[in-house]
């Protein structure tokens, strides 16, 4: 799949799905029409698309990536709206089967950064440098937020967030204007932030919204401070699939319900299965936090863990528990793709 061009990408015209408390305004009536003669490109049960401004213009160079960046002025991120929790389709989850590891145990390490540093001592245990907030447009131009963190690859551009913050799912489209902010807390951007240039999801989240296949990657342009790839400059975290359902992990995001969404929070604890391939856990943590990194064994010193699922849905938010999809052979193959497809 590396032998394939990101320019085969493109997105698919599908529709808005709820999103609680969001303006009407923000509920699509019609993909553009200049994305609507393009596929996406597809390969072993992930779909990806080169991501695009509102207008469908494809973010192929830094000119373009700037206009992202410059039309994400402090105002417009402190407006976004937090994204609520997956919805799933009905049904979609009926015929997921008993849950188990779908192969062998898997790992990939987290990174350091290879540039310089922010001259930081004694990190607190809610703002990993590695972990930061998302903002996006919706088809119809509303704004909109998610949590994310880097992961570490050979190529060092890899984002991962929950799929339904890079897609809509069945029905819906794929968000545009996509932009990573690490460690962003109350309107600072301390790395400086950084475009997408494709993004990547599981085939099922889009057809059948999946909680299971809940899972996106971006793929970043150079960008921040340094004008770099983002592990370059934040460091990654690691990865691990096909590990137990009941690991004690450490959960990070930006939370509405916490501080307004403005700064990273936590909750620690044991995870177990609810059923299906999802995974379960403590926490208060509500819209905003979707996409932010479950990580096994996170590091308080250094600020990076094992990723090992991600913040996708909660039935009743605020209840004190949401679940993430498990992640088996199926983010190995999301991962492959996304590094496979990425620029050197």
């Amino acid at each position: 799949m590396g032998t394939k061009t990101r320019e085969g990408l493109l997105k698919s015209t599908l529709r808005w799905s709820a999103m609680a408390g969001l303006a009407l305004a923000l509920v699509v009536t019609g993909a553009p029409a200049a994305q609507a003669d393009s596929s996406p490109f597809k390969s072993d049960g992930n779909t990806s698309a080169i991501a695009r401004t509102l207008d469908g213009r494809a973010i192929t160079n830094a000119k373009i990536a700037k206009e992202v960046t410059d039309f994400w002025t402090e105002e417009r991120m402190a407006s976004a709206v937090d994204l609520t929790f997956a919805r799933s389709a009905k049904g979609a989850e009926s015929t997921i089967a008993d849950a188990k590891p779908n192969g062998p145990a898997g790992a990939v390490a987290p990174v350091a950064p290879s540039l310089g540093n922010r001259g930081d001592v004694g990190l607190m245990l809610n703002e990993s440098q590695a972990v930061g907030k998302v903002y996006f447009t919706t088809p119809t131009g509303g704004t909109a937020s998610c949590s994310a963190s880097t992961v570490a690859s050979g190529k060092r551009r890899l984002v991962m967030t929950a799929g339904h913050c890079v897609h809509q799912g069945p029905g819906g489209q794929w968000y545009s204007n996509w932009q990573f902010v690490p460690r962003y807390r109350n309107g600072s951007r301390p790395y400086g932030t950084f475009v997408a240039s494709s993004l990547n999801t599981r085939t099922a989240w889009i057809n059948s919204g999946s909680y299971a296949e809940d899972m996106g990657i971006a793929i970043m342009n150079n960008g921040g401070i340094y004008g770099a790839k983002v592990v370059d400059t934040v460091g990654g975290h690691g990865l691990r699939w096909n590990y137990s359902y009941s690991v004690y992990v450490t959960a990070l995001g930006y939370p509405s319900n916490l501080g307004g969404g403005e700064s990273q929070y936590y909750c620690q604890g044991t995870t177990w299965n609810p059923g299906g391939q999802q995974i379960r856990m403590y926490c208060n943590m509500t819209y905003g936090s979707s996409g932010g990194p479950w990580l096994q064994e996170y590091d308080d010193s250094t600020g990076y863990g094992y990723i090992n699922s991600v913040v996708s849905h909660g039935d009743n938010p605020g209840n004190g528990q949401f679940d993430g999809p498990y992640f088996d052979n199926d983010i190995k193959s999301l991962y492959d793709f996304a590094e496979g497809i990425s620029p050197a």
